[in-house]
């Protein structure tokens, strides 16, 4: 349940500047997500994120890995929402099932050009951008341009921006979602 300070608006209760955002969204997805009328108390943060959401996808990286930059960053910021729902985007896809269950337990990829890309987005991540030489040489070296470097920042950037709203609202999993319900390891 989202903290009391934080609404689940519906395109009847969002702020007027969300309405035709999160109607958007309804009409494209079918229903609307609990996130998203989350988001929609602030219009700018719902509009901010689609917006970069919308670039990332038109970005030099292909729907793949794509896919490999934002469950990263979901899996690093527990963000069991994003799990969830880019989960079964990799599904819709036709991914394979055992790359799916690795990046969902944050584990090495067996495939050496999608680990390299597993590896340089957790550097930007963890060096907040400034990922040594060493490591950006051997994101090149996988075959990636250095424009790809950017556009992991761009991914990282928009998934961080919905990994933490999900978690400062602690929106629910949709029950479109449900089968693909995800909760971080805990160390034992």
């Amino acid at each position: 349940m989202p903290p009391s300070v934080f609404t689940a608006h519906t395109p009847e209760t969002a702020p007027a500047a969300a309405r035709p955002t999160i109607e958007g969204v309804r009409r494209k997805l079918g229903w609307l997500p609990a996130p998203v009328g989350l988001m929609a108390e602030s219009p700018e943060l719902l509009a901010g994120f689609l917006t970069a959401s919308r670039h990332f996808e038109s970005s030099g990286l292909d729907p793949l890995e794509r896919e490999v930059v934002v469950l990263t960053v979901a899996g690093r910021n527990e963000c069991h929402v994003c799990v969830a729902l880019h989960t079964a985007t990799l599904t819709r896809l036709g991914a394979d099932p055992d790359l799916i269950d690795t990046l969902r337990a944050g584990t090495p990829l067996s495939d050496p050009r999608l680990e390299a890309l597993r590896r340089f987005t957790l550097a930007v991540l963890d060096h907040r951008g400034a990922v040594p030489d060493d490591e950006v040489r051997a994101f090149l070296a996988a075959g990636y341009q250095p424009r790809h470097a950017l556009d992991v920042v761009l991914g990282v950037g928009t998934y961080t921006i919905s990994t933490f709203a999900n978690r400062l609202t602690a929106a629910p999993l949709d029950p479109p979602l449900a089968a693909y319900a995800w909760q971080p390891a805990t160390d034992a």
